[in-house]
């Protein structure tokens, strides 16, 4: 299946900076950029002034590697964001300009058109207005965003793609919607579990991840309540009981304000979990086997916990079957295929 997307919603606090009609014309010919979708996703949303085109994406790919984003010059949207771990990082904790510390486990980037908001927290509605905070934060590339257009704006080969692709210089406005753009063709959907569910290969699980598939729907584990849909996210935001106290990172309440929000995060697709570890919104289980441990001790208490997260007394073969099936997500065309490197 083919798409092309529409809709957009720009917050009024960046309208002037991030909208406005220039003139120029363009000085070569673009074209659209087309997707073929995996079986069972439905078409995907994009924004009017951001439908895909090859010189965007191009441009946005450029962008995302580029390490002259930061402020010194060492760190790419690519740093902490890597193709073979479904473009996360193996690290806890990322490491931004001058070896500081990133506040929250990088999230794996596939299938993010979907989303309705982005951020563990939820904090930003859009793929373009993501790109911004983390050029900006002082713990990932800490570059001031008119000070980045100034030095970029000397580049003849960004500037020539700026208006080949929108028409317009180089400015915040493509800067954000060109990576946007990028990040929008990081589509995934061909893991053994998608062969067997969607193409018709009877062989493309094993016994015990056939075995897992079915404790994961099942109704005495209830995986799938939260972790549903073709994207294995409901998108909500939930206390999975990690913690009793959240003192250093709030959650969701970081947003709201709301003290029924404290140590609730957006639920994560499962795809490619079995090579995005550490977990959680710190990075604080290492394994698999840890998380699914947390679960079946039925985690922390706390007082917004989600009624779901309950002791589950799964044996070890169980244990052993959920496991093979959660690794049955991974999607090895993704993470090797090379249009996705500079």
């Amino acid at each position: 299946m083919r798409y092309l997307g529409t809709y957009i919603w720009v917050p009024l606090m960046f309208l002037s900076v991030l909208t406005g009609c220039v003139k120029e014309d363009r000085v070569d010919e673009d074209s659209p950029y087309y997707v073929d979708l995996p079986i069972g996703f439905p078409t995907l949303p994009v924004p009017a002034d951001n439908q895909l085109t090859v010189k965007r994406i191009e441009l946005g790919k450029m962008l995302f590697f580029d390490k002259n984003l930061s402020v010194d010059s060492t760190v790419s949207c690519a740093s902490c964001h890597f193709q073979q771990f479904a473009f996360s990082d193996d690290k806890a904790l990322s490491t931004g300009v001058e070896g500081r510390t990133g506040f929250r486990n990088s999230p794996p980037l596939f299938n993010l058109a979907y989303h309705p908001y982005f951020f563990k927290d939820g904090g930003v509605p859009t793929v373009e207005l993501q790109v911004l905070a983390p050029i900006q934060d002082v713990n990932e590339m800490a570059h001031d965003i008119p000070e980045l257009i100034e030095l970029i704006k000397d580049d003849q080969e960004y500037q020539k793609l700026a208006m080949i692709a929108y028409g317009r210089p180089f400015d915040p406005f493509v800067l954000t919607r060109a990576i946007a753009a990028f990040e929008r063709t990081l589509i995934s959907g061909n893991s053994p579990y998608d062969k067997y569910q969607f193409q018709n290969n009877s062989y493309a699980l094993s016994a015990s991840e056939i075995r897992g598939l079915e404790l994961f729907n099942s109704e005495r584990l209830a995986c799938s309540n939260c972790h549903s849909g073709f994207n294995f996210t409901d998108y909500a935001f939930k206390n999975n009981g990690l913690y009793e106290a959240y003192p250093s990172d709030s959650g969701r309440m970081r947003i709201t304000l709301n003290p029924q929000d404290e140590g609730k995060f957006k639920t994560p697709s499962l795809r490619n979990v079995g090579i995005t570890a550490p977990y959680m919104f710190d990075g604080s289980l290492p394994t698999l086997e840890a998380v699914v441990e947390h679960y079946n001790n039925g985690g922390s208490s706390h007082p917004v916990k989600d009624p779901l997260i309950k002791p589950l007394n799964l044996t070890q073969q169980e244990k052993n079957d959920l496991i093979a099936f959660l690794n049955a997500l991974t999607d090895q065309t993704f993470i090797t295929d090379p249009k996705f490197l500079p």
